[in-house]
């Protein structure tokens, strides 16, 4: 298994960016996809999570409203749109994969991906 996460760099307090995660090795519409993220000195830490379908998403009480998760099961993508972004939001993200397909809950991680970092500079 696979999850190959691109997208991540430097940007602006208040800028934009999208992370997006490729999948191969797996059923993809077999899975729970999400992302989490990891700050110098601080655990890794949930971010978003989309069920197979789409329709069940959750999302850490910090990017409510400013992050938005979406797949596409045909390329088995993932995508992480962020918006307003926060120099706190400044992380490696990480995709990862929980077999399941009802839900959007992650409580653990089946595979990871490697991370990619994002800069928020203020």
């Amino acid at each position: 298994v696979q999850l190959q996460a691109s997208g991540g760099g430097l940007v602006q307090a208040g800028d934009s960016l999208r992370l997006s995660c490729a999948a191969s090795g797996l059923t993809f519409r077999s899975y729970i996809m999400g992302w989490f993220r990891q700050a110098p000195g601080k655990e890794r830490e949930f971010v978003a999570a989309i069920s197979w379908t789409g329709v069940n998403q959750l999302f850490a009480d910090s990017v409510k409203g400013r992050f938005t998760i979406s797949r596409d099961n045909a390329k088995n993508t993932v995508d992480l749109q962020m918006t307003s972004l926060k120099p706190e939001d400044t992380a490696v993200y990480y995709c990862a994969a929980r077999r399941g397909v009802s839900t959007a809950t992650m409580p653990y991680v089946d595979h990871w991906g490697q991370g990619t970092q994002v800069t928020v500079s203020s």
